[in-house]
C-alpha cells in the first residue's frame, strides 16, 4: 500500500492569474494547485462571473489526500495540527475508497492552517461490521402489512435519508459478558451465559458504557483521540438494518412470516427467554439480532419523521422518550419488521431491552 500525504501548510490563493485560468464546470470552478490540495469555489446566487475578478467568487481550499491501496480496504483518514504530537491523531471519516487511487478532500473546515493528513487501514475488532454511506427511504409505507398502528409510534412520513459517511457497528448487541468487563456489573435478568445479550438497561446505563469503552479503548491506542463509541441514532440503526432493502424485513417481505424464525428470537419459539447473539442468520450487512432477542436502545428522542428529504438525521434536540428498535423475545412477528419503533422513558429498564454500538469519529 501507498499511501501519499499532504505535509505543507495549505495557504489560500487567490491571484487574478488563478482566476484566469479557472475551468467552470456547473457553477462549481475547480483550481489545479499543489499536491493534495483541491481548490472550490462557489458562485454567489443572483451574479454572474467576470473574466478576470468575478466579485461574487467565493474561493475555498480543503485539503486532500491521494489513497492508493486495496479497493475495498476501509482506511481511517486521520490528521494532526503538529507532527511533534503525533499521539494526537484526530478522525474525520472513515472511508472505503471506490477506486484506486482516491482523491479525498477534507471537507469538515476550508484549509485557512495547518494540517497534516494520513490514512491508516483500520483493523477493526472482528465484533464490527463497516456500514459504508448511503440514501434509503425511513420509515414504512402506509400500506405495508402489519404497520403500526398506534399514533404513539408512528411509523411515518417516510423520509428520503441520507447517511453521508461510514460508521461502524457491532455486528451483535452488546453481551453480558462485554457489560460486565467494562462496568463491572450486570444488570441482566436473564442470566447463565456471558453471551446472552445484556438486558434490564436503562438509556443512560447503555450511553455510560459506551463513554466508558471509548476511554478504553482510547488508552489502548485502537481508536483515534477524538473516535467514540456510541448508540446508532435512528437513521442509521434503520438504515444498517434494511441493509439496501424496502421491504418489511431485509429477507423479503415474508407475508405469512414463515422465515422469520431463521432469523429472528421472538415470542412464537424464543421459549420466553433471551437467547446467546449470533445464532441465527445475519443480515446481509452482517448483522444479528437486528430482529428479535432484544430491543435495542438508539441515540434520538421519539417524534414523528420530519418527511421530505433529510441529511444524517438525529431526531428533535428535546424530548420524553428515546427510541428503540428492532422486537424482541417476547414480541410478536410484526415487531421485527425493519420500520418497527418503540420508544420510552430513559430512565426505565426492561427485560426485553438491550443495545449495539456504533464506533464513529467525534467532533473534529
Amino acid at each position: 500500500m501507498n499511501v501519499e500525504r499532504t505535509n505543507r501548510m495549505i495557504t489560500l490563493q487567490n491571484t487574478s492569474s488563478e482566476r484566469a485560468s479557472r475551468k467552470k464546470l456547473k457553477g462549481v470552478v475547480l483550481a489545479s494547485l499543489s499536491v493534495g490540495a483541491l481548490a472550490l469555489a462557489f458562485l454567489s446566487s443572483g451574479q454572474r462571473a467576470q473574466a478576470q475578478t468575478p466579485p461574487g467568487l467565493d474561493l475555498q481550499l480543503y485539503g486532500g489526500l491521494s489513497i492508493t491501496g486495496a479497493v475495498g480496504t476501509v482506511y481511517s483518514l486521520e490528521y494532526v495540527t503538529d507532527l511533534a504530537q503525533t499521539n494526537s491523531w484526530r478522525c474525520l471519516e472513515f472511508l472505503q475508497p471506490p477506486t484506486s487511487p482516491y482523491l479525498w478532500t477534507d471537507k469538515s473546515t476550508p484549509a485557512t492552517g495547518q494540517r497534516f493528513y494520513r490514512a491508516v487501514v483500520f483493523a477493526a475488532p472482528t465484533n464490527l461490521a463497516f456500514i459504508p454511506p448511503g440514501t434509503f427511504m425511513m420509515g414504512s409505507p402506509t400500506n405495508e402489512v402489519d404497520r403500526e398502528a398506534l399514533p404513539a409510534f408512528v411509523e411515518g412520513p417516510q423520509t428520503a435519508v441520507t447517511i453521508s459517511k461510514g460508521f461502524w457497528m457491532g455486528k451483535f448487541e452488546v453481551t453480558q459478558g462485554e457489560y460486565l468487563a467494562v462496568t463491572g456489573s450486570n444488570p441482566s435478568q436473564f442470566g447463565g451465559n456471558a453471551n446472552r445479550p445484556v438486558d434490564s438497561v436503562s438509556w443512560h446505563a447503555a450511553t455510560n458504557y459506551c463513554g466508558k469503552l471509548t476511554q478504553l479503548e482510547r488508552a489502548a491506542g485502537r481508536i483515534a483521540t477524538n473516535s467514540v463509541y456510541r448508540l446508532p441514532t435512528e437513521a442509521e440503526w434503520e438504515y444498517a438494518c434494511r441493509a439496501w432493502t424496502s421491504t418489511r424485513f431485509s429477507y423479503g417481505d415474508d407475508p405469512g412470516y414463515t422465515n422469520l424464525t431463521q432469523y429472528a428470537w421472538f415470542a412464537v419459539n424464543s421459549g420466553a427467554t433471551t437467547h446467546p447473539v449470533g445464532q441465527k442468520l445475519p443480515n446481509p450487512r452482517g448483522l444479528y439480532d437486528t430482529s428479535g432477542n432484544v430491543w435495542e436502545w438508539c441515540q434520538d428522542w421519539y417524534a414523528p419523521y420530519p418527511g421530505g428529504i433529510a441529511l444524517d438525521p438525529q431526531g428533535p434536540k428535546t424530548g420524553v422518550n428515546r427510541v428503540f428498535r428492532g422486537g424482541s423475545w417476547v414480541g410478536p412477528a410484526f415487531g421485527g419488521r425493519s420500520a418497527q419503533r418503540l420508544a420510552n422513558l430513559p430512565t426505565v429498564t426492561l427485560q426485553n431491552v438491550g443495545f449495539r454500538v456504533v464506533l464513529a469519529p467525534g467532533q473534529p
